[in-house]
């Protein structure tokens, strides 16, 4: 391969968001002992970012829906029964453990999440709220706080207790404009 033809193709990659692996000194010394091919191997940037042509691609434009309440109401009787589903059949014959509980109110926090999701509620944030606590006689006083718009945002919550055990899992749903 000629010295030109190597600056020619090492432009070109250049040009196209590639690089050569090898160096032109390298290619040299390959030519030298024989061992060269006439080839080059090439490793290309395009998937990585701060690499893709954006200019490209046309914009999409969105039209406003001026939509201000929800075409669904959410369903609260059905996310409690949810709720009460999903508490009943983790936690039923469970006793309670520090470190088993923390990570069951992970699960049972996607579990639900999940299953609310599948009704396909359109425009609504959800968020989920586990807390299991071990049942000793004490008394717990849990409050939350948020903007909070009253004809549109709303929530649903369930309570569970066993032998050693209390759960208390709420889902709130804040409808989004």
């Amino acid at each position: 391969m000629s010295e030109a033809t190597k600056d020619k193709a090492s432009r070109l990659l250049k040009k196209r968001g590639s690089m050569s692996s090898v160096s032109s000194r390298d290619v040299k010394l390959k030519d030298i002992h024989s061992r060269a091919k006439d080839s080059m191997s090439t490793v290309s940037y395009v998937d990585e970012p701060g690499h893709h042509d954006d200019a490209s691609r046309p914009a999409v434009q969105m039209g406003n829906t001026y939509q201000l309440g929800p075409s669904k109401c959410f369903p609260v009787d059905v996310v409690n029964h949810i709720l009460k589903d999903v508490l009943t059949n983790y936690l039923q014959e469970e006793k309670y453990e520090p470190e088993l509980c923390r990570q069951m109110t992970k699960t049972i926090a996607e579990v639900v999440k999940a299953r609310v999701k599948d009704l396909m509620i359109p425009r609504y944030k959800l968020t989920v709220i586990i807390h299991i606590g071990q049942l000793n006689n004490q008394s717990l006083h849990i409050g939350s706080r948020c903007l909070w718009d009253d004809a549109n945002d709303t929530f649903a919550s369930f309570a569970f207790r066993n032998t050693s055990l209390f759960a208390l899992a709420t889902v709130y749903a804040v409808y989004l404009e």
